[in-house]
């Protein structure tokens, strides 16, 4: 056993003091006492012990106080405390035992029972604390591999998005460039929206690129007409948010969960005037209110195959004359205000 342990004895009867000390030298332990609960709890507040002898009888602050005490310090949860007692008063000992005490010995000691208690008892203390360490070293090598496991899921989720939107690309009108421009548009508006937080504006940017990801599900004929749709083709099309819904709905990735949200609600308007399900101002959740206004702005600058392309002022009127109508009034505030970074994103 190495020799470095520190042990406190306490008792009001000096004799009984000093015949367990000479007992506890015989292992060299580093030794300190007290003659009262008052002084025991001076020594315990500034010093530290592995382990407390003490006394359950003595006047003014007793055994029972002082173990109820010591156990208010963090440091003094777990250390062992040994009741002294002069007879095997079992409703004593038993008060002892709630008070936190590990064991208890009858006075006058004998040496071997002493120094075995003691022993017993600082192995299993130190034990304990070898235990623990191990036990927090095993917690943070998993938190390690929980956080390892979460970033692969998350790089699955962003090639699983990259793959669809792939796929969107090739199976319409939609360019790499127009997805990338609405997740940067997104990411900005996210970012100078005070209730939203950097999490939310990563989450967005990688996510808003799912945005018509349902238009694989639409006819050729219908998604690449160059005129305008007729009314029956328009229904068609707007089944797009639905679809992507249901393609979308049962996944429980963050990210994943995001694009559902978006490809849902960003047809929605904020006068509930929109599709697919009429979704009125607050109703539609924050994403998709940032993601339409992100999306129109840049159908309505870049060239499609049913129209030409507007000017970046054009578009900027559009989304302002239409405010608390189609989009959110807030939304289009800070797109005003900063409009020269939208501007500067969309001739990137």
């Amino acid at each position: 056993m190495e020799k470095n342990y520190r042990i406190l004895v306490v008792d009001d009867v000096a004799e009984n003091i000093q015949v367990a000390m000479n007992i506890l030298r015989e292992d060299s332990y580093e030794l300190s006492y007290a003659t009262s609960g008052e002084k025991a709890l001076e020594l315990i507040r500034s010093q530290d012990f592995d382990l407390i002898l003490l006394d359950i009888m003595m006047p003014g602050i007793d055994g029972f106080e002082v173990c109820g005490q010591l156990r208010t310090y963090p440091r003094y949860r777990e250390v062992p405390v040994i009741f002294l007692t002069a007879r095997a008063d079992i409703d004593a000992i038993s008060r002892g035992f709630e008070a936190g005490a590990v064991d208890y010995i009858i006075k006058p000691f004998h040496a071997a029972e002493l120094l075995a208690r003691v022993r017993t008892h600082l192995e299993l203390h130190a034990a304990r604390q070898v235990l623990r360490r191990h036990n927090l070293s095993l917690q943070e090598k998993v938190q390690l591999t929980e956080r390892r496991l979460l970033t692969e899921l998350e790089q699955n989720q962003l090639e699983m998005i990259h793959i669809l939107t792939e796929l969107m690309e090739f199976t319409s009108d939609e360019t790499g460039n127009h997805i990338k421009r609405v997740a940067d548009y997104s990411r900005l508006l996210a970012e100078l929206t005070p209730a939203l937080t950097e999490e939310d504006a990563e989450i967005i940017y990688h996510a808003s690129p799912m945005h018509d990801i349902g238009k694989v599900f639409i006819p050729k004929e219908v998604l690449n007409k160059p005129g305008k749709l007729s009314h029956s083709e328009f229904e068609v099309m707007k089944t797009h948010t639905t679809k992507a819904h249901q393609f979308l709905q049962k996944s429980k990735r963050k990210l994943l969960k995001a694009a559902d949200i978006i490809a849902w609600q960003h047809h929605e308007r904020w006068d509930g005037a929109g599709y697919p399900r009429a979704l009125k101002g607050e109703e539609i959740h924050i994403y998709g209110r940032i993601v339409a206004i992100a999306d129109v702005f840049d159908a309505l600058t870049h060239k499609r195959i049913y129209k030409p392309a507007w000017s970046m002022e054009d578009a900027r009127d559009y989304i302002l004359e239409h405010s608390g109508s189609h989009f959110d009034p807030t939304l289009v505030d800070l797109f005003q205000q900063h409009f020269d970074q939208f501007t500067q994103i969309a001739n990137d």
